[in-house]
C-alpha cells in the first residue's frame, strides 16, 4: 500500500514538474538581421579595415623594413646587445605581418563586438522580458534541437516586443502564432541577411 502510494505521488510530482516547463527558441542571428540600421555595422567595418587596419599593416611594415635594412647596413659597428635588441624586435614585425590575416580577423571580431552590443542589449533585455512574462524555464539556440513545436520560436516575440519593423510575411506568422497585433512600420524590402 505504501509503495502505490509512493508511486503515485512520484507520478503526481512527475507530471506537475513537467506542465511546469517551457521550453523556447532563439537565434540573435535572425533577430540581428531585422534590426533598424544594421547595414550601417558593415560599412563601419569595412572604414576600420580601410581606416585604421590598413594603416596599422602600412605601420608595421615600414618598421620592419627600416629596421630591418638599418640592421643589414649597420649591424657590424652595433654592440652584441643592440644587436640581439633589434634582431628580437625584426622578428616581431615579421611574425606580426606574416600573421596579418589572423590578427585583423581577431580585431575585426572585436569591432564587430562592439558594434553589435547595443543591439544585442536591446534584443536580450526583450528576450529576458518575454521569458519572465511567458514563464519560459529552458531557452536553447534554434539548430540545438531538430523539433520544437513553432509556437516556442521567440525570435517572432522579440522582434514584436522591439516593435521592429518586418517584412509582411513575418506580420502574418505574428497572427498565426497568435503575437499581438502588426509591428510599426513596413520596410519596402525585406532586410539582406548577413
Amino acid at each position: 500500500m505504501a509503495c502505490a502510494a509512493l508511486v503515485i505521488s512520484l507520478a503526481a510530482t512527475t507530471k506537475s514538474n513537467a506542465q511546469q516547463i517551457k521550453i523556447g527558441m532563439f537565434d540573435e542571428e535572425a533577430v540581428l538581421q531585422f534590426m533598424p540600421g544594421i547595414s550601417k555595422v558593415d560599412t563601419l567595418l569595412h572604414q576600420f579595415v580601410e581606416d585604421s587596419l590598413q594603416n596599422e599593416y602600412e605601420d608595421e611594415l615600414y618598421l620592419y623594413q627600416t629596421k630591418d635594412s638599418t640592421f643589414k647596413a649597420d649591424s657590424s659597428k652595433m654592440s652584441n646587445s643592440l644587436k640581439l635588441t633589434l634582431k628580437k624586435e625584426i622578428a616581431l614585425h615579421f611574425n606580426k605581418l606574416q600573421n596579418w590575416q589572423q590578427y585583423q580577423q581577431q580585431r575585426l571580431q572585436i569591432k564587430q563586438q562592439e558594434l553589435l552590443r547595443p543591439y544585442l542589449e536591446k534584443i536580450y533585455g526583450a528576450l529576458q522580458a518575454i521569458i519572465i512574462e511567458q514563464k519560459y524555464t529552458h531557452i536553447f539556440k534554434k539548430d540545438v534541437f531538430v523539433h520544437i513545436e513553432k509556437g516556442e520560436e521567440l525570435m517572432l516575440r522579440v522582434l514584436h516586443k522591439l516593435k521592429v519593423p518586418v517584412p509582411k510575411e513575418i506580420e502574418e506568422q505574428y497572427k498565426s502564432f497568435g503575437i499581438g497585433g502588426a509591428s510599426a512600420t513596413k520596410p519596402t524590402t525585406t532586410p539582406k541577411k548577413n
